[in-house]
């Protein structure tokens, strides 16, 4: 089945079929609802490899390191909802925290010309993404960089920490400990989510005069990670009586270690997560966590994107999400000050 077969099921011409494929500006509501129509009786799809050639694929790629990290699916969401009524069809590539790997599948979706990338957190070279950017319309979530060459979404993670800080210290808290990602320093990139989180928690302990107390804890954000980053701050001779995390799936890592360690939450631990997640949520968890509006970061990646690829914008822009504190059952006053 051909366009020209939709043209004439349709009884318009083929330059119509062509603009209401790349949803052209001016296309009127009857010819776009006359075109589709054709298209959907006739079972016609558009050959991928074909409108690659003329131009355009109609694919989005997405990198991602975790597919465990319950906030990457809140994203993913939004990009769906934001793309649900359009030709563009999302493709996901999981590659794992290796910085290696990371690249790797930022070229195979380059060399399949998908149109355009969202890169979530990458873990990859600055200096990769940039290069990419200059022949690829590209979004970069979390990363605090700005460039002339990529579009960001970035959430105000040091308010952010600063929210969760305020709300422990208003308990009573003191000794309150942070657990972040490591990062990769070779990457070169200055203000990573997990840079911009410690910054944000230092200047809020120093805030109210508790920089002595300040306590960062490194590790991969995973269930794992936390589960490690827990038994090391829980086990430790001046132990926290608060830790947040900067990812839910880590503070469910850190509840695990308490729980083996006999230490309950809240009464012995307050616990903190970040992302405000569905499992955050659950019944049994009631996990307190920053809301940095996943669904809304993806929607607006994919808007943006999409404004570089069909040449409506040609200025780089960041959009900021505002951090939102929501307090749950598993923060609650210190029993020893």
């Amino acid at each position: 089945m051909t366009i020209t077969d939709v043209a004439r099921h349709a009884g318009v011409s083929t330059a119509a079929v062509s603009k209401v494929m790349r949803n052209a500006y001016g296309v009127s509501a009857a010819m776009q609802e006359k075109v589709r129509a054709a298209m959907a009786e006739l079972d016609y799809r558009p050959h991928a490899a074909a409108r690659g050639m003329r131009g355009r694929t109609y694919t989005i790629g997405i990198l991602l390191d975790n597919i465990r990290n319950t906030f990457f699916a809140d994203i993913l969401d939004g990009v769906r909802d934001e793309l649900r009524d359009s030709e563009y069809t999302v493709l996901i590539g999981a590659a794992g925290f290796d910085a290696e790997v990371q690249d790797k599948t930022i070229r195979s979706m380059v060399d399949r010309q998908m149109d355009g990338l969202v890169l979530i957190a990458p873990g990859i070279q600055r200096a990769e993404v940039l290069s990419t950017a200059q022949s690829t319309p590209t979004v970069v979530i979390g990363h605090h960089d700005s460039s002339d060459l990529h579009d960001s979404v970035v959430d105000a993670d040091g308010s952010g920490a600063g929210l969760v800080v305020d709300h422990l210290v208003s308990l009573g808290h003191r000794n309150i400990a942070l657990v972040s990602s490591p990062g990769t320093r070779s990457s070169r990139w200055a203000r990573t989510p997990e840079i911009v989180l410690s910054n944000g928690y230092a200047e809020a302990m120093g805030r109210h005069h508790l920089a002595e107390h300040t306590q960062i804890c490194r590790t991969s954000y995973s269930d794992e990670g936390g589960y490690k980053a827990g038994m090391s701050l829980l086990t430790a001779g001046n132990r926290p009586t608060a830790i947040m995390t900067g990812a839910d799936v880590a503070a469910l890592g850190v509840w695990r270690a308490a729980h083996e360690l006999g230490l309950r939450v809240p009464e012995d631990v307050s616990l903190v997560g970040y992302n405000n997640t569905a499992i955050a949520d659950l019944a049994t968890v009631q996990l307190t966590s920053v809301d940095q509006a996943g669904h809304n970061m993806g929607a607006t990646a994919a808007r943006l994107l999409i404004e570089r690829v069909e040449g409506r914008r040609d200025h780089a822009v960041q959009t900021t999400m505002t951090p939102r504190l929501v307090v749950r059952g598993s923060t609650s006053a210190p029993s020893v000050v």
